[in-house]
Parts: structure tokens; C-alpha cells; sequence
């Protein structure tokens, strides 16, 4: 198992290209399902999750052709609408092709879902939004048996639905499955979120007929059928935030390249209140600081509020900011597993409910930790980049879920790190 090595200490300078976002290339990919001509995209980042949807997507017969950030994906003809366990056990977001399976083909079999360890996401929002559209679903043995039979047409009813929980994997799933629907579906209390809106700016391009995405209500009017189209997946937004908070932290001056400004306004402002400079201008953030930082309260709310992506890493930043800061989870109730592992390196923080009080100090020594999901992995990273002597984290195959050559980016920019098999 793979692990990383850091020697803390080093200023972060130059520039370094953000990849396209792994919350917007999976929902796409499952949009593949759905259309009857081949889907081509581009800034596909190269993760983890990205091959195993990937592959989930040619077991049920999807034809892909893979080169750097472009992928093609041809599903005119699918010999199986199952996502089994053994393919989704490891992450949640393979729930993403229960929609479009059940809209296009009517019927699915998809396995209940994995993934990190952060908390409750539970799945019966999407399964009721489906029922609500006139789906027939069970669960047995583990798995969502899901079938349009018995309506009309055998297809999908147009329907409103309001959820419950904001959910983003729930809104892109119902807004898939909305598509080839007959009727017209608004989806109520939907997720704003820059994915959401990538994901049915590339639905149009294929045919689709949606608007609203962005706001709290997504009207989608369904058509007979979608075609493939040509779609730029979105800048990964937290990744841009984890290398802005890493320069905030070592000192420096640093450059991102293929970012939009817009979509990071809450992680920016938090940014400038703990002393950083932050510049920025069409397509590109400029991150510039000497590392004496101010403590910054977080609180964690659905977009536009602040990402609780993003919550792990600005713990990091506390660490070693003078003063007191809290910081507090709202989305996910495990989400404070890193701070045992930051307390290893010397990090002073008091757990109180959903909330850690976090006290800044002088320096972090380095240690050996342990990653225990992906934004805590990343969170380690930025302390060990800035702790004394030398940072090993283990599990870091959590990492490569979600962050793109990773090592060697922050290298480029000046950092010593080094993977170790």
C-alpha cells in the first residue's frame, strides 16, 4: 500500500494546472447511459473513481476510448443495466447510474452503495424521487431492483418532488432520470452546486430540455430521446482551494491555471480574512503569502456557503494561524476524523458536537498519521508541508480518489514529497 513521505519547510512558487472536477466528470459519465450516439469530454481528470466508473460503464457494455483528459463513451448498445457490489462497494457516487439506467432502459439492478467513511448519505432520497416518477423499487439482498413495467410506455412519469436534504448526488440522479421522461418533473430544494449546473449544461448540449439548475427548483421537461454531444468537464473547485490553502500556509506566491474564481468566492474570502493575498482574474487565481496567518471561523453549509470539501483543510490552516478559531461541520457528522491524526503532530484541538475549537500553534512537528478519507488526506498533506522535520501518511489510496498527480504538482511548486510503495 502506498504512502507519502513530506519533508515540511518548503515555499510553494510558480504555477500549476487545476484538472477538471471529479464531482462533475462521474455524474457525466453516467450521463453516457442515456444517450443513443457517442458523448465526448475533455478535463476528465485521471482518478481513481474516474477508472472505476469507467469500468463499471464497460461491464454493462459501454464502449470507451480513453486518451489523457478526453474520453469518448458510446452506449448505444448496453447488455446490462447491474452495477454490482463488487464494482460499487468502494464508492458511493455509482449510485449515478440508477437514473439513467431506469430512464432509458426501464429497469436497473445497482448494488447499495460505499465510499468514505464521513458520515450518513443515505440513498432513500434518490429511491423516493424515483417512486414519486412511478418506478417500481425494492431492495433485496443488498441491492436497488428498480423497474418502469408497469407504466405507461414503460417510462418514467414526469412528477414534483420536493427532497427532504439538499443532496447532490440525489439531484443529478432525478435530473438524469427526468430527461427521457414523459411529462414535465420539477425537483424541489435541489442542490446548487457548480457540479449540478456543469452536469445540465452537458444534458442540453445532448437534447435535454432543463432549466433552473443552479437554483433550489430544476424544471425538466422530458423528450423521446438524447444524442452524444461534445462537453469541457468544469475546474475542480476543491482541489484549486487545497493548493490555495497550501501556498496560504507555506509562504509564497503561486498561480492556478484553468480555475473560475466564481465558484471559490467563499473559499477566497476565508482565505483573504487569514491574511493571504488573493488575486484574480478571468480563468486564474494568484495566491500569495509570507505564512503568518489569523485564525478564520468555518462553518459548513450546501453552496453557495462554505464547502464542507473544503472544512478539513482550513483546519489545517488554524493549526498554525494565531488565535482561536471554531470550526464547525453542519453536512456530515464523521467529518472530524483528522483531527486525531493533526493532535500526532503536535495540532491543539477540542472536539466539542459538531464543532472543533482549534487553537493555533507555533509549529507542527512531523509524524507518522494515517488518512482515513479523502479530504482528510488532504489535510494531512498541507500540515505535513508545513511540520518540522518528516510527515508519513499512510492510506493514501484515499488521495488518489480525488486529487491528480498530486505529488508531483506540489513538487513542481518547490514542495519535497515523495511516494513510497
Amino acid at each position: 500500500m502506498d504512502k507519502l513521505i513530506i519533508q515540511g519547510g518548503n515555499r510553494l512558487h510558480g504555477e500549476v494546472l487545476i484538472s477538471g472536477a471529479k464531482n462533475a466528470a462521474l455524474p457525466i459519465l453516467c450521463a453516457a447511459l442515456l444517450a443513443e450516439t457517442p458523448l465526448h469530454l475533455t478535463s476528465v481528470p485521471a482518478l481513481k473513481d474516474v477508472g472505476s466508473t469507467i469500468k463499471l460503464l464497460e461491464k454493462m457494455g459501454v464502449k470507451v476510448n480513453r486518451d489523457g483528459d478526453k474520453v469518448s463513451l458510446d452506449a448505444s448498445i448496453i447488455h446490462s443495466k447491474e452495477a454490482p457490489y463488487e464494482m460499487v462497494k468502494t464508492m458511493r457516487a455509482s449510485i449515478l447510474v440508477l437514473g439513467p439506467l431506469l430512464s432509458r432502459f426501464g429497469q436497473a439492478r445497482v448494488s447499495l452503495p460505499g465510499g468514505c467513511a464521513i458520515g450518513s448519505r443515505p440513498v432513500d432520497l434518490h429511491i423516493k424521487g424515483l417512486q414519486a416518477m412511478g418506478a417500481e423499487i425494492h431492495i433485496e439482498h443488498g441491492y436497488i431492483e428498480a423497474t418502469t413495467a408497469h407504466l405507461p410506455n414503460k417510462r418514467l412519469q414526469g412528477a414534483r418532488y420536493y427532497m427532504d436534504l439538499v443532496t447532490v448526488t440525489g439531484t443529478e440522479n432525478l435530473m438524469m432520470a427526468a430527461t427521457l421522461a414523459q411529462g414535465t418533473t420539477v425537483l424541489e430544494n435541489a442542490a446548487k452546486e457548480p457540479e449540478v449546473v456543469d452536469m445540465a449544461e452537458c444534458l442540453i448540449k445532448m437534447g435535454a430540455k432543463i432549466s433552473g439548475a443552479g437554483t433550489d427548483v430544476i424544471t425538466i421537461i422530458g423528450v423521446e430521446r438524447l444524442n452524444g454531444a461534445a462537453h469541457n468537464v468544469v475546474c475542480d473547485r476543491i482541489e484549486a482551494g487545497t493548493y490555495m490553502v497550501a501556498v496560504a500556509m507555506t509562504g509564497g506566491e503561486v498561480k492556478l491555471l484553468n480555475v473560475q474564481p466564481k465558484l471559490l468566492d467563499a473559499v477566497i474570502e476565508k482565505l483573504r480574512d487569514a491574511g493571504a493575498t488573493v488575486s484574480c482574474e478571468t480563468d486564474s487565481i494568484t495566491v500569495k503569502s509570507d505564512g503568518q496567518l489569523k485564525a478564520v471561523n468555518i462553518r459548513t453549509a450546501p453552496h453557495p456557503a462554505f464547502p464542507t470539501d473544503m472544512q478539513a483543510q482550513f483546519m489545517a490552516l488554524n493549526t498554525i494561524a494565531k488565535g482561536m478559531s471554531k470550526v464547525t461541520e453542519t453536512i456530515f457528522e464523521n467529518r472530524f476524523m483528522h483531527v486525531q491524526e493533526m493532535q500526532r503532530l503536535g495540532a491543539d484541538i477540542d472536539i466539542e458536537g459538531n464543532t472543533a475549537l482549534v487553537k493555533g500553534v507555533a509549529f507542527l512537528d512531523g509524524a507518522t498519521v494515517m488518512a482515513t478519507d479523502l479530504r482528510a488526506s488532504a489535510s494531512l498533506v498541507l500540515a505535513g508541508l508545513v511540520a518540522r522535520g518528516e510527515t508519513v501518511i499512510e492510506r493514501i489510496y484515499h488521495l488518489d480518489r480525488g486529487y491528480e498527480n498530486l505529488e508531483q504538482k506540489l513538487n513542481a511548486l518547490g514542495a519535497n514529497v515523495k511516494r513510497v510503495t
